[in-house]
């Protein structure tokens, strides 16, 4: 095995442009680890976050940008025995995955869920964990419940909308132009709210209100999330577009019997990401086999253009996921 390779890197904190072509040396697979040779990379927002400064990887991380990737297991570390040399696999990476190869906990690897390739399973791991955690674990949308997320043609968006359908619940999404929200109830929103012309607080409101948010934008939609929730509504936050603060009136919170919840999934535990693993597995692969649920793909670039997937991704007109085309 070649012991370099080539990976995008920071050269400093910046917009798009500082991401840069670097040769750096194959990493190695420690106990409970394997070595991924990446196919492809899922570009997402906390790449985005860390190339600007804003979100520094854990100490133990990679400092590469890319918490996603499929690809074929070239290595397996001490006390691997649920994968061999030559799987196909996709995976949630600590960091990492703009480059050839890539290492990742053994727990946290997939199998790629066919009729699908490696393509398209390169834009499940960093989306379908944090919806399954955020939207089912932690939210517990149950069937019949009105759900509302937003952001509905992202990445989070068309999936939250997919699992959730398919759990039996009513879904709202919004979006910002007539093509997202038309893709949006393409993929299952009983109602796309176009947040330019519409307010997300008066539709959800009209229908009795939203049992579970699911909210990346913050800033002034945390009170307006607040008052378009039902009693008893749940408000998960994964995500702070617009600020991380607001003034908000906790009375609501007491008198309604709120849950206002969050979490973010790079920071949490080798045990807690297994788990959230051995969830997928069990419930949603098998929906991605089946063919009841599906990534949506808004574009690929090659590994050397990562700056353009990053100016597409922050230009905010891509709908579904974006991904790196590396080795496929």
């Amino acid at each position: 095995m070649t012991k370099t390779m080539t990976a995008v890197e920071i050269s400093e904190p910046g917009g798009p442009e500082v991401l840069r072509a670097a040769t750096r040396p194959v990493p190695e697979p420690g106990a409970g680890q394997i070595l991924i040779r990446v196919a492809y990379a899922g570009v997402n927002r906390p790449d985005a976050l860390q190339r600007a400064g804003n979100y520094a990887p854990p100490p133990d991380a990679s400092d590469l940008p890319g918490l996603e990737a499929s690809g074929v297991v070239a290595d397996v570390g001490p006390g691997v025995t649920e994968w061999a040399v030559g799987d196909e696999v996709c995976a949630l990476l600590p960091g990492g995955g703009y480059a050839e190869y890539a290492v990742t906990s053994a727990r946290h690897a997939l199998p790629v869920p066919r009729p699908l390739g490696l393509k398209e399973a390169a834009c499940l791991p960093e989306t379908y964990f944090t919806v399954w955690t955020n939207v089912f674990m932690r939210g517990g949308l149950r069937g019949g419940e009105r759900f509302l997320v937003h952001g509905g043609s992202s990445g989070i968006g068309t999936t939250a909308i997919q699992l959730a359908k398919q759990a039996g619940a009513r879904v709202f999404a919004t979006a910002g132009s007539a093509e997202k929200c038309r893709v949006c109830t393409e993929l299952g929103a009983e109602r796309a709210i176009n947040y330019r012309d519409e307010d997300f607080v008066e539709v959800v409101r009209a229908e009795g209100g939203a049992d579970l948010i699911l909210d990346m934008v913050g800033g002034d939609y945390i009170p307006r999330n607040v008052k378009a929730l039902a009693d008893d509504g749940r408000l998960v936050m994964i995500a702070f577009l617009s600020g991380a603060k607001a003034e908000l009136n906790f009375a609501q919170v007491m008198v309604r019997r709120l849950t206002l919840t969050g979490s973010t999934l790079r920071p949490q535990s080798e045990q807690a990401k297994a788990e959230i693993a051995e969830g997928l597995r069990e419930w949603v692969w098998p929906m991605l086999e089946a063919g009841q649920v599906a990534p949506v793909m808004d574009s690929i670039f090659p590994l050397d253009k990562a700056a353009e997937a990053h100016a597409r991704l922050e230009s905010s007109e891509h709908i579904g996921k974006i991904v790196l085309e590396v080795a496929p």
